[in-house]
């Protein structure tokens, strides 16, 4: 068995996990809900909707929102019952370990690595967007060199050679160095963030709501048409792939689980803050895109700010520095859930053996937290987001985290079969349904991305695999035993 691919790390080693802890247990039940909070709300709402709307969906996007929503429902409930099972950091790739095995974790943990590290590349340039944006408001323009990835800066007329994004090159590593401090800073920090944004985000459905023309939501799902690529858009089909896209939005809530080893009351805290997380962001990203859809023509929304340029074209001024104060510290919050939840994936695959320990299990001895992971994960989100494109790498996102997901709600219905009696503070209700429903949503979702991010998705996986038999297979804890 310990050279099999498929075995399995047992129970009894996920509670020594909990018990030789060395990271601080101070999150409660309302700031594990704020980190969830914290993590989705931003990319999605200030960010995704102009590109899911303007190329895809049209004012259908609310229905995009509707169904990712449903696939994340599923994926919530079952997250929700492996937390209360397993409250250790690595969310789904523990949970895997214990439950299907070591190869097949394996692969969840290193497509988690498209979902956060990327997720916080996104984040990173979307950031830079809004900078740019609040920048105007004071007549300040940036050089495009100076803001803009080589291919964004190409189709914008620079020919000068050299360019990059050093906005969000720079705001990488300001969220680095608050994360290598700290949890117990972050949270807080974070708190007093996502109170700001959530303000923010009711501002605008408010206030937006005054500014609203129906006209702007006709034809409410716009008739599909094919790009020179071959690409679809609108249509049904443009709303599914939508949905697809922006599914990047909804990542935070298994951020929460990630932080299961720095909770107070992991088993009964953690399930609370998924479900809570999930329900709250759902609602407010639905009201969000029917406002910004019927504020704003679709095909006239703006890529990258869509919200305060929103606002800015329909002549309220003074809203848009509201709304870019607060995009900017949401997103800022989104990177920092994203970049701390990385950290402790690896943290939990370096304990067992297929990373290196030595440098991602590395406990800083002041700060208490995987420092050395920590400065890796700013160095590579601060260079991917300098000289990448925001479509292609938030589309790289949202692949890896559909098949997490789809993967975890087959591995909690098979925990159910396999030891149904185990101690579970929470139960997904109606789990055969509730998985088989998760699997089809998750992995259609995935059938939908373009066709080059699916492509890019099976290089990645690929590269993985490699690793896993030329280094991370031999290195593993059930292997040396």
């Amino acid at each position: 068995m310990s050279n099999s691919i498929w075995r399995k790390k047992p129970l009894s080693a996920f509670e020594a996990d909990v018990k030789n802890n060395q990271l601080k247990r101070v999150l409660g039940r309302w700031e594990l809900t704020s980190l969830g909070i914290g993590a989705v709300i931003g990319g999605g709402i200030f960010v995704l909707t102009g590109i899911a709307a303007n190329q895809f969906a049209g004012p259908a996007l609310a229905l995009s929102f509707v169904i990712a929503g449903i696939g994340c429902t599923f994926a919530a409930l079952c997250y929700a019952e492996f937390a209360s099972i397993l409250p250790v950091e690595g969310s789904a790739y523990a949970y895997s370990y214990g439950t299907v095995g070591e190869f097949f974790a394996w692969f969840i943990g290193w497509n988690l690595i498209l979902e956060y590290m990327m997720g916080a590349t996104t984040v990173a340039v979307s950031w830079s967007g809004y900078l740019e944006k609040f920048l105007h408001l004071f007549n300040v323009h940036l050089p495009v060199w100076l803001v803009n990835d080589p291919v964004t800066a190409a189709s914008k007329g620079y020919e000068g050679g050299f360019s990059c994004n050093l906005p969000a090159f720079l705001i990488a590593w300001v969220v680095t160095s608050v994360l290598v401090k700290g949890i117990k800073e972050a949270s807080g920090a974070n708190n007093i963030i996502v109170a700001i944004k959530t303000t923010a985000v009711i501002f605008v459905i408010v206030v937006g709501a005054f500014y609203v023309d129906p006209t702007n939501w006709t034809p409410f799902i716009p008739e599909r048409v094919i790009d020179d690529a071959g690409q679809g858009h609108y249509g049904l089909q443009g709303v599914v792939t939508a949905a697809s896209i922006i599914f990047f939005a909804y990542i935070g809530f298994d951020a929460v689980s990630t932080s299961a080893g720095e909770a107070k009351n992991p088993t009964k805290d953690v399930p609370f803050a998924i479900i809570a997380s999930l329900v709250i962001c759902t609602i407010l990203y639905i009201l969000v895109s029917l406002v910004l859809t019927g504020m704003v023509k679709f095909d006239q929304l703006d890529l990258k700010a869509p919200v305060a340029q929103a606002f800015a074209d329909n002549g309220i001024t003074w809203a848009v520095y509201i709304i870019t104060i607060a995009a900017l510290a949401g997103l800022t919050s989104v990177m920092l859930v994203m970049m701390y939840s990385q950290t402790r994936i690896f943290l939990g695959m370096a304990k067992d053996g297929l990373l290196p320990k030595s440098f991602f299990a590395a406990i800083h001895p002041t700060f208490k937290t995987p420092w050395k992971s920590t400065i890796l994960v700013g160095f590579v989100v601060s260079c991917v987001a300098a000289f990448t494109p925001i479509d292609k790498v938030s589309e790289l996102t949202s692949s890896g985290t559909l098949l997490a997901f789809a993967m975890i709600c087959g591995a909690v219905w098979l925990l159910r079969v396999r030891e149904p009696n185990i101690e579970r503070p929470y139960k997904a209700p109606a789990l055969p349904v509730i998985a088989t429903l998760g699997i089809l949503t998750n992995l259609y979702l995935m059938y939908n991305l373009r066709s080059d991010t699916i492509i890019a998705f099976f290089v990645w996986g690929a590269l993985g695999v490699v690793i896993y038999f030329l280094y991370s297979r031999k290195t593993s804890n059930l292997n040396q035993e």
